[in-house]
């Protein structure tokens, strides 16, 4: 335990004048543990290495669920998982409309820790800064949560009217400046070629700004918006303790296009240590270091790239698993499949049958494409009976989640029909572990190899902000990370 700390918390517990009022959640959208134990000898003082050895580490952080983006964000958010806070997957098929819905806040069925902070309006202030609107709404679920987030056009954006200074930001980091840029290593020698150009063609500007986003200036524009906010907005510095979230999307897109093993990853991730301390750094500036606590938790990782050569394999048509379990309850007169949205499948069947039987059928039918590595299906029958049963379970909502779960074999992705990159959603550790570190006064320093459950992250900041625990919340208060 860092003796320090702990005298500065016990220091603190009686004075509300000495107590830190600022709190940062900084929400990779995907970083391994892995990928960080491997860049952890070339990180730079100040930056993450600042973070991770003088904060309390958990590096076996579990999230147990669907490891889709939504869902983790809404995990991470709420302290519950998909079968509480209802958000299974990116999209999910509603029997009612015959049509695909898209998570959003308002699909969110349960409340999230910063709507719980907002709410306790007389002594705290939230933010979100996010990559897209809906990451923000999402992480947010509350209009008292003032959000922030990049749009189309490469302006960030808010609801209702825009502050001055964030007029100012906008008109000092024009999108503009960005197209044709050269995305180098920090390490690179004078005259190495560039890792990748953002390519600007004005016929096609959407291809531009999909490069933009997932590139470390997208990321670079979205932490230096935060410290903008902090500053402007005095965050930590009055009465109230305030309450910022940075869900950083940026390594997710890239993620989606390259794989977890891509060097392009490394180099974000290295980008995203020299941001880390520039954003230390506007912190000390303005609250101190004694003044602020900052929480870095990963929301999923990601599979690597299937080879080119096993492509064909491992990347799974959706298609043909859906019509593999057609066929199979056609023949047995026991109804239709309806629609399959990965991972769930939803079944037409008809009334008289038994609909645990149909699913059964279904599951087991599934079992016999090449892809498909195990089943969950909505009566809790299930292919394992070890400790997977949980993560099943914890993925499915009896409404949304339709008839049965599936999941293909470790390391199969689904296929876009592009001949490359990734998906998400996975059960598997590569997508199930994550970082998580707490740093600042209110916490210890060392590495606690016990494993932990992403569930935990919300229950532990509401109690440390004094704020009721979100609504559906799982998790239990992480105890041995404080100082106090």
């Amino acid at each position: 335990m860092r003796v320090a700390a702990g005298g500065l918390a016990a220091a603190g517990a009686g004075t509300s004048a000495n107590r830190p009022k600022l709190l940062v959640l900084v929400v990779l959208e995907q970083l391994r543990p892995d990928l960080l134990e491997a860049i952890s000898p070339v990180l730079i003082a100040g930056g993450l290495r600042r973070v991770l050895s003088r904060g309390v580490q958990f590096p076996d952080c579990r999230n147990l669920a669907s490891t889709f983006p939504a869902s983790s964000l809404a995990t991470l958010a709420t302290g519950a998982w998909p079968a509480q806070h209802g958000i299974v997957a990116d999209a999910w098929y509603d029997r009612t409309s015959k049509a695909p819905v898209r998570a959003s806040s308002e699909m969110l069925l349960a409340s999230t820790f910063s709507a719980e902070a907002a709410r306790a309006k007389a002594h705290t202030r939230a933010y979100v800064v996010a990559l897209d609107s809906w990451q923000a709404g999402l992480f947010a679920a509350e209009p008292g949560v003032r959000q922030f987030w990049l749009s189309p056009h490469g302006v960030f954006a808010t609801l209702g009217d825009p502050p001055d200074w964030l007029r100012e930001f906008n008109a000092t980091n024009p999108i503009e400046n960005r197209r044709n840029a050269k995305w180098s290593s920090p390490s690179a020698r004078p005259g190495a070629p560039a890792l990748r150009t953002l390519t600007y063609n004005p016929d096609h500007p959407s291809e531009f700004m999909d490069l933009y986003r997932a590139s470390p200036f997208s990321q670079e524009t979205q932490i230096s918006l935060a410290a903008k906010l902090i500053e402007e907005e005095r965050l930590g510095t009055g009465d109230t303790l305030d309450l910022v979230t940075i869900v950083a999307g940026s390594s997710a897109l890239l993620g989606y296009e390259v794989g977890a093993d891509d060097p392009l990853l490394r180099e974000m991730a290295l980008s995203l240590d020299r941001e880390m301390r520039f954003l230390l750094e506007r912190l000390d500036a303005a609250v101190g270091e004694g003044g602020f606590n900052l929480v870095l938790a990963g929301a999923h990782g990601a599979p690597p790239a299937p080879p080119a050569a096993a492509r064909a394999r491992m990347a799974v048509n959706g298609e043909s698993v859906a019509a593999a379990v057609d066929k199979a309850l056609q023949a047995g007169g026991l109804g239709r499949v309806a629609r399959y949205l990965y991972p769930f499948l939803y079944l037409d069947h008809p009334a008289a049958k038994d609909a645990r039987a149909v699913r059964e059928a279904a599951a087991r039918a599934a079992l016999e494409h090449p892809a498909v590595a195990g089943f969950y299906t909505a009566d809790g029958d299930c292919s394992v009976r070890d400790g997977w049963i949980e993560r099943y379970r914890n993925s499915f909502h009896p409404r949304r989640s339709g008839d049965v779960m599936l999941s293909y074999r470790a390391e199969y992705v689904e296929d876009y029909g592009q001949g490359r990159g990734i998906s998400y959603g996975s059960l598997y550790n590569y997508d199930a572990r994550v970082p998580l570190c707490f740093y600042g006064p209110w916490f210890r320093t060392g590495v606690i190899d016990r494993p932990v459950q992403l569930v935990d992250v919300a229950a532990t900041l509401a109690r440390l902000m004094g704020v009721a625990a979100p609504s559906s919340s799982v998790g239990r208060v992480l105890s041995e990370a404080l100082a106090e």
